[in-house]
C-alpha cells in the first residue's frame, strides 16, 4: 500500500495545480464532474505551494483558477474540521473573491461568475446528498435574482456522505471520483480502485499524477503538511487566548462600570436624603413660625394640608 493521500491538502494542490499539462488536464476533469459543466480551459492562478507558514492564520492551500470566459472558482479539499467555524469561513472566502473583480467604469451586469467549490471530509448539510449549491435565497427559497444571472455561487462536496460500499457499477462519476480521492492510497489493494484504473479515462489521469509522487516527495509534503496544521492549530489556540482575555477584560469592565452605576445609586440617595432632611427643617422652622405668630396646631394643619399628627411630631 503506498503513502499518498489526496485528501492531504498539499498533494491535493500538487496533483492538480502544478503548472504542467497533466495537472491541467486533471483539474479539467475534477471541474467538469463536480461543476457539472463543460470544461475546455483553465488557468491556475496561484500553482506555487505556500512555504512560509509562521505569520498565517490559516494558510491557504487552494486552487484559485480562472475559465476563459474568467469566471473564477476557489477550489480547496478540507479534511478537518476546525474550531474556525467553516461555513462562515468559506462564505468569507466566496463574499472576497467576488469583491475581487476590478468593476470601474463598467456596468454591474459585466460581474463574471465567481465559485467557491470546497471538498469536506466531514458532514455539515442536514441532508443526504453529497453536492449541495448555495445560492443568494429569501426564507421560501425564491432566488434573489435570477439563476442565469446568479453569480455568486458556494458548492460544498461532503465526502463522509459517500456509501463506499456502493457497487462501482451504481456509481456515478462524482461518486467514483470521491471513492478514488479516499482510497487512493490503497492503489491496485482495492477492487474498485483497480477496475476504475483499469476502464476509466479520468481515473487513469489521476493516478499518473498521484505516481509521480515520490516516497521521498511524499515525505516532504507530510512534513509540510504537518507544520501547516501545526501553526493552524497554534494560531487557533491563540485566538481562543485572545478571546479569552478579551472576556476577561470585557467582565472586568462590566463590574467596574457596575461598581460605579452603584456608586452613583448610593451618591444619588445621600443627596436625595439630605434634600429631605433640609426640607423637613424648613418645615419645622416654618411651623415654630407659625406658632410662635399666635396660629393654633389646627389652623396650621389647614394651612399647610398637613395632619394635626404630622405637624406635632414635628415640633416635639
Amino acid at each position: 500500500m503506498r503513502s499518498a493521500n489526496l485528501l492531504n491538502d498539499f498533494a491535493f494542490k500538487y496533483v492538480f495545480g502544478e503548472d504542467c499539462k497533466e495537472a491541467n488536464d486533471a483539474l479539467k476533469s475534477l471541474l467538469t464532474v463536480f461543476l457539472e459543466r463543460k470544461v475546455n480551459h483553465v488557468v491556475v492562478k496561484n500553482s506555487e505551494i505556500v512555504k512560509d507558514y509562521s505569520k498565517m492564520k490559516s494558510p491557504r492551500l487552494d486552487l484559485l483558477v480562472e475559465f476563459d470566459d474568467r469566471t473564477m472558482v476557489d477550489l480547496e479539499m478540507q479534511l478537518r474540521q476546525t474550531k474556525d467555524n467553516l461555513p462562515i469561513r468559506f462564505s468569507y472566502y466566496l463574499a472576497r473573491l467576488h469583491g475581487l473583480q476590478e468593476l470601474e467604469g463598467k456596468y454591474y451586469g459585466e460581474l463574471k461568475e465567481t465559485i467557491v467549490l470546497v471538498f469536506f471530509n466531514v458532514n455539515l448539510i442536514d441532508n443526504n446528498r453529497m453536492c449541495n449549491t448555495f445560492t443568494l435565497r429569501n426564507e421560501e427559497g425564491l432566488s434573489f435574482v435570477e439563476e442565469s444571472q446568479d453569480r455568486m455561487k458556494l458548492r460544498t462536496v461532503e465526502m463522509a456522505k459517500l456509501d463506499v460500499n456502493k457497487p462501482l457499477k451504481d456509481m456515478n462519476e462524482q461518486e467514483k471520483m470521491i471513492y478514488y480521492f479516499l482510497n487512493c492510497h490503497k492503489g491496485m489493494e482495492d477492487s474498485k480502485i483497480k477496475v476504475m484504473i483499469e476502464s476509466d479515462g479520468v481515473i487513469q489521469m489521476l493516478e499518473k499524477r498521484v505516481e509521480t509522487i515520490s516516497d521521498d516527495g511524499w515525505k516532504k509534503i507530510i512534513e509540510d503538511f504537518q507544520k501547516l496544521h501545526e501553526n493552524e492549530e497554534r494560531m487557533e489556540l491563540q485566538l481562543e487566548l485572545e478571546e479569552a482575555q478579551k472576556q476577561v477584560k470585557d467582565a472586568q469592565k462590566q463590574v467596574k462600570d457596575a461598581q460605579k452605576q452603584a456608586k452613583e445609586a448610593q451618591k444619588q440617595a445621600n443627596e436625595a436624603q439630605k434634600e429631605v432632611k433640609e426640607l423637613n427643617q424648613e418645615r419645622v422652622l416654618m411651623v415654630q413660625m407659625m406658632l410662635k405668630n399666635g396660629m393654633s396646631v389646627s389652623q396650621i394643619s389647614k394651612s399647610i394640608s398637613k395632619s394635626e399628627e404630622e405637624i406635632m411630631k414635628w415640633i416635639s
